[in-house]
């Protein structure tokens, strides 16, 4: 590594703590700050530097990345009273891996890129194991030279990291990702749930069809934690319910049908109304047991 680039990051959720914690592991000098203090008390403990607000991070880093639930929430850290704009410098990085709309990394972008800022939209795939591991997939709008600056950092935190395109492709990309997701994650519980109650061997079912056209990321790393009862996160389903919004609203925008995503944002919806919001979006499968009076495990 040949520049020591000083780093930041806020927001260490499921995501965002793994995320953070692999940049310190690979060498980089690391300032966090999070609402709840927790995660930054663990991350300075093995050797990040604690902040108290994102103002005080962007003043003291080249590269400054966030991880935080929805519009609204970066906006306010990047925008909003002793955000990252009041401690913005000319050749600041400002990486977003949040899920936001489109329209909302463009307004941040225009916003910080007055104060000498460049914004790059970089949200990811892959789970909390991803994060933890290092090998999300990112996806990324914004400059190319910032991107060119910022990748040894993310390179610490992911393994397949493509340009997508200008300022909100990032954000397009990611909600393009989430259709197929949620998709898939809504496909997964009714085949499980189709192979209970017609008498075959779920487990068996599932070791079946892996190695054929039904292979994907979501059949070979789910099925495990559902088949041993565990349908905590992972990635909440509340969060791909937010996500599915985006989507619809993002559809809404630009024309698009999309049926089959409407359907999937329903069953996501019927998640949270039926108290299930903070478990894992595999947990759809929730939905499936109770429309077919039908449980996965007895």
């Amino acid at each position: 590594m040949t520049e020591k680039l000083k780093v930041g990051f806020i927001g260490l959720g499921i995501m965002g703590k793994a995320m953070a914690r692999n940049i310190l592991r690979a060498g980089f000098p690391l300032t966090v700050h999070n609402r709840s203090r927790g995660a930054v008390q663990e991350l300075v403990s093995e050797g990040a530097v604690e902040a108290f607000s994102p103002r005080e991070v962007a003043e003291q880093v080249d590269i400054l990345l966030t991880c935080l639930p929805d519009s609204p929430d970066v906006e306010a850290v990047a925008l909003g009273a002793d955000g990252i704009i009041e401690g913005a410098h000319p050749g600041l990085i400002f990486v977003d891996h949040s899920t936001i709309k489109p329209a909302a990394a463009r307004k941040i972008t225009a916003e910080l890129s007055a104060k000498g800022v460049q914004c790059l939209d970089a949200p990811i795939s892959g789970g909390d194991i991803g994060a933890q591991q290092g090998t999300l997939a990112i996806m990324v709008g914004g400059p190319a030279e910032a991107l060119e600056r910022a990748m040894p950092v993310l390179q610490a935190e992911g393994k397949k990291i493509t340009h997508v395109g200008e300022s909100g492709a990032g954000q397009i990309a990611k909600a393009c990702n989430q259709v197929m997701v949620a998709a898939q994650m809504a496909a997964m519980g009714e085949l499980l749930i189709l192979a209970k109650k017609a008498g075959a061997d779920p487990e068996k079912v599932v070791a079946a069809i892996q190695g054929g056209a039904a292979q994907c990321w979501t059949l070979d790393v789910k099925p495990p934690r559902l088949f041993a009862g565990n349908r905590q996160p992972g990635f909440k389903a509340y969060m791909q319910a937010k996500d599915l919004a985006i989507v619809m609203d993002t559809a809404r925008e630009y024309g698009i049908p999309m049926p089959s995503a409407a359907v999937h944002t329903q069953m996501f919806q019927a998640m949270l109304a039926m108290g299930m919001g903070e478990l894992d979006n595999s947990a759809v499968v929730g939905v499936i047991e109770a429309l077919a009076d039908e449980q996965l495990l007895d």
